[in-house]
């Protein structure tokens, strides 16, 4: 008897063990050796590069603008920039760069996870944890041990 429906078609997406499936741009990831790509922080040559690129390049940007603006302000306005706030009783600039840089900063390092992770599922990226691999390592270890097969 012959089987009329394969399983294995060559442009059915990849099922996961989590259930969920490969998207184009993992495929791609996957197949790329990155020990031979070129690393090059104006060019580069992956996908992945190009994306992770591009979220790091915008975050320098707003870090630049969150850490140097305010003092930039208050030395091109130094009038409108000391102004004592009418709540708190603080200067402007100084509230800027006393709370709001480092909130800021805060707040960057938040949205750059969050776009990080975007990026790794985008690919197909998983990040195991060490743990894991060294319990494997112990019980492989524990199974050579009962054999006694193995000298340590």
């Amino acid at each position: 008897m012959e089987e009329k429906h394969t399983h294995d078609t060559a442009d059915a997406p990849r099922v996961e063990p989590d259930g969920g499936t490969l998207t184009q741009a993992a495929k791609k990831h996957r197949n790329t050796d990155y020990l031979d790509e070129e690393v090059n922080l104006l060019k580069p040559s992956t996908p992945f590069m190009r994306d992770h690129l591009r979220v790091v390049w915008a975050s320098f940007a707003i870090w630049a603008l969150i850490v140097f603006g305010p003092v930039t302000a208050t030395a091109l306005a130094p009038e409108a920039m000391t102004v004592t706030m009418p709540v708190i009783g603080f200067p402007l600039h100084y509230f800027l760069i006393a709370f709001g840089a480092p909130t800021g900063a805060l707040i960057l390092a938040a949205i750059y996870a969050r776009q990080r992770d975007k990026l790794d599922q985008k690919y197909g990226i998983e990040h195991g944890t060490t743990g894991t691999k060294q319990t494997k390592s112990s019980k492989q270890r524990d199974v050579e041990a009962t054999d006694g097969g193995v000298e340590k």
